[in-house]
């Protein structure tokens, strides 16, 4: 889910010299990134479609899966476009050329589309119906509340609009990314024009309204907010105000989905800020890559719209229904708990709340957190102390993605007041947040905060916090690390874990890290982490490698990756290699998955599970059982997946678990918990299609739901 957010990214491809796109497909030893991602969309679909969940989540599905489409358009369909144009012939994993991928992620799209939109339509809307909730149309309703609409519309949306007509002297419109447009066509009122003005209205001719973005698209009928007006109706419905003395046609809606990829020369680039700034306003005028048109719409119109756009019948998508549903989460925020799932209790760690000082008991022991089971106020609990603590001489940290009011950044505002020396690394080129962090990044440097962007070749994507404290004669380091962004938002959404630890090791490691952030050091050597692209990928090379011999010689190899993808094809080569070997490798993976499992000879070992639930599975967690029998075993946690951009191209942070207790419980419960999912789990088969697990008489096991109320360090 978005992935805005919670979803997996486009990195721009190499692009070789351009070939004939013809060749002999052979058997794959991968699955195709594009149609992996889909499939994750599609998993997405069917928690929708679960008649068990309350209607409103299931709302929140059906619009998870539009914002994700409109990801996946944005990034990957645009680069595969970008590949046609420069005539690259590159075949993909499964050996498609780029135009052969198009027609196949196409005809992947269209059932998965009609199917939302026909759910949507036929069960969500009624049952919303059935609790009170309505969306009338205009028509149907009373002259008063129709009186009423048409006032609010002179009030408050006439004057935004600004209609858009089509002829010699007006060319096309501009029609902005993802905006909501209706189109339509009007002429003359010859009875009503005046005769000065006649011969400027000849002919019917096109033209658009944009729905204002700043206007919502529900408009309430009545004071109790439950019965709703489509603003695209009330506008329809007063057209003759923007176009006095004319005949107006109905009017269609329409939606274009532009490339949204930005690619920075860096090197080029003096002021990453101001560059990207300006790349971040090219972006609104990137190339078209779909139209989405109400079903309904003329021939006509959309020949004239998919010439006026630049696109072909190929990459128009008709919705019999409702457009954009992602708008429909307006009512999500209704106050109806009893259509929603029942809240979850975070837990604060109970040793952190016996001994209220975070500093005494870090010097004592790890503290693991799991959210949101566990709160994520242990975290900015944690740093709003350093904050305060007078002992506390620095603050650093790695800032992803933070939110729109993030308590984080109002507490490193506070420290540095306070005379502490903060450093923020602000990822500027985190997608679609860049406009947020550009905005953070200046407030933090307007309140002394000394912000860094990180090295310019590399997007840093680790979450890493240092806190130095002075106690006695000496400095004390405390760090947290975490699989998820400093965002409180995305923390009871999704489910991460991090780490509070003093491990002194750790702690020299992550000032090692930082000086290769700020200072732009030749660090190459970590005692304790795995720091991407420095030492990341030999290290799980070897990692993997090493099981790989213990079955060779007759030991017990184990492996268990939760991961949210996995296609970089060095790693995947040695998993098979792993699995000929005779290691028994079980993987989670949430979304994108090339790697096929089951394969005789090559992956029969290895096994393929997606959890899609309730929050969106974020965390990443690596096991090898290293043949040493129980405690031996090497854990790992972090912010990379297996991706090459991960490996190669981000600066990422995996960490070990040293702590027994943690080690038993990301083992034991959380691993194991996952492995025994059967009521959110897919099973990922050879030939690329997922199977939900069946029960088959066992008793239901929510892993998600097995979490909520557990204090782990209790």
């Amino acid at each position: 889910m978005t992935q805005t957010g919670v979803m997996p990214t486009k990195q721009k491809q190499q692009r070789p010299k351009a070939v004939k796109e013809e060749h002999i497909k052979v058997e794959p030893r991968l699955f195709n990134r594009e149609a992996s991602w889909l499939e994750f969309d599609r998993r997405v679909l069917e928690e929708a479609l679960d008649d068990d969940l309350p209607v409103l989540e299931r709302l929140k599905f059906l619009s998870i899966f539009s914002s994700n489409l409109d990801e996946f358009f944005m990034i990957r369909i645009s680069g595969i476009k970008e590949q046609i144009e420069e005539g690259v012939g590159e075949l993909s994993p499964d050996g498609l050329t780029p135009t052969e991928q198009l027609r196949e992620l196409r005809s992947r799209l269209l059932p998965m589309i009609r199917k939302q939109v026909s759910y949507l339509g036929k069960t969500v809307f009624p049952e919303l119906a059935k609790a009170g909730i309505t969306i009338e149309p205009y028509k149907l309703l009373s002259p008063k509340e129709k009186k009423k609409l048409d006032k609010y519309f002179r009030d408050n949306v006439f004057p935004i609009l600004t209609p858009q007509s089509v002829d010699s002297s007006h060319p096309f419109p501009y029609i902005s990314n993802l905006s909501l447009n209706i189109g339509l066509f009007i002429e003359p009122n010859r009875a009503a024009t005046q005769k000065n003005l006649r011969h400027l209205f000849r002919q019917k001719r096109f033209a658009r309204i944009k729905l204002p973005p700043s206007v919502s698209r529900l408009i309430p009928i009545t004071e109790g907010k439950t019965r709703f007006a489509l603003l695209e109706e009330v506008i329809a419905a007063n057209a003759h105000h923007l176009f006095p003395n004319m005949k107006v046609t109905e009017g269609h809606l329409f939606r274009v989905t532009r490339d949204a990829d930005i690619e920075i020369r860096e090197d080029e680039a003096g002021d990453l800020m101001r560059t990207l700034e300006t790349e971040l306003q090219r972006r609104r005028f990137r190339f078209p890559v779909r139209l989405e048109v109400s079903a309904s719409m003329p021939d006509k119109m959309l020949r004239l719209l998919t010439a006026g756009i630049g696109l072909n019948e190929n990459d128009v998508y008709k919705i019999d229904g409702f457009v954009d549903i992602p708008d429909l989460m307006q009512l999500y925020s209704l106050d109806m708990p009893h259509l929603k799932e029942r809240p979850i209790s975070a837990v604060h760690p109970s040793v952190l709340i016996e001994k209220k000082n975070i500093f005494e008991v870090l010097k004592k022991q790890d503290v693991l957190l799991h959210h949101p089971y566990t709160a994520f106020s242990a975290v900015t609990d944690f740093l709003a102390q350093a904050a305060e603590d007078p002992r506390v001489q620095a603050i650093k940290i790695c800032l992803y993605r933070t939110g729109k009011d993030s308590p984080v950044v109002r507490s490193l505002m506070r420290a540095s007041q306070l005379g502490k020396q903060v450093t923020a690394l602000v990822e500027l080129k985190a997608r679609f947040d860049e406009e947020n962090n550009i905005e953070w990044a200046r407030r933090l440097e307007n309140e002394g905060v000394h912000v860094v962007y990180g090295i310019s070749t590399l997007k840093t994507h680790s979450k890493v916090m240092l806190v130095i404290r002075r106690e006695g004669d000496k400095l004390v380091r405390y760090v947290h690390l975490a699989t998820g962004n400093y965002n409180p938002t995305t923390a009871r959404l999704y489910t991460d874990l991090g780490l509070l630890t003093s491990d002194p090791e750790i702690g020299n490691d992550a000032t090692s890290l930082f000086n290769f952030l700020t200072g732009y050091s030749q660090q190459t050597e970590y005692s304790r982490l795995l720091v991407a692209p420095v030492n990341l990928r030999e290290r799980l090379s070897e990692l993997v490698k090493n099981e790989s011999e213990i079955a060779s010689q007759g030991g017990e190899g184990k492996i268990v990756l939760k991961l949210n993808s996995l296609t970089d094809v060095g790693m995947i080569e040695a998993l098979y290699e792993a699995s000929n070997a005779g290691v028994e490798i079980d993987l989670i993976i949430r979304g994108i998955c090339a790697l096929r499992p089951g394969i005789p000879g090559m992956s029969e070992n290895i096994r393929v599970r997606s959890i899609v639930g309730r929050f969106l599975e974020h965390s990443r967690v690596l096991y090898f059982a290293n043949g040493e029998g129980a405690g031996k075993e090497v854990i790992y946690i972090g912010s990379a997946d297996w991706m090459q951009r991960n490996l190669d191209r981000r600066v990422e942070v995996v960490f070990p678990v040293i702590d027994p207790e943690i080690r038993d419980y990301l083992k034991n419960e959380i691993l194991a918990g996952y492995l025994k999912d059967n009521v959110n789990t897919s099973i990922l088969g050879p030939d690329g299609t997922y199977v939900p697990v069946k029960l088959n008489g066992s008793k239901r096991f929510d892993s998600q739901m097995s979490f909520v109320g557990v204090d782990i360090l209790a």
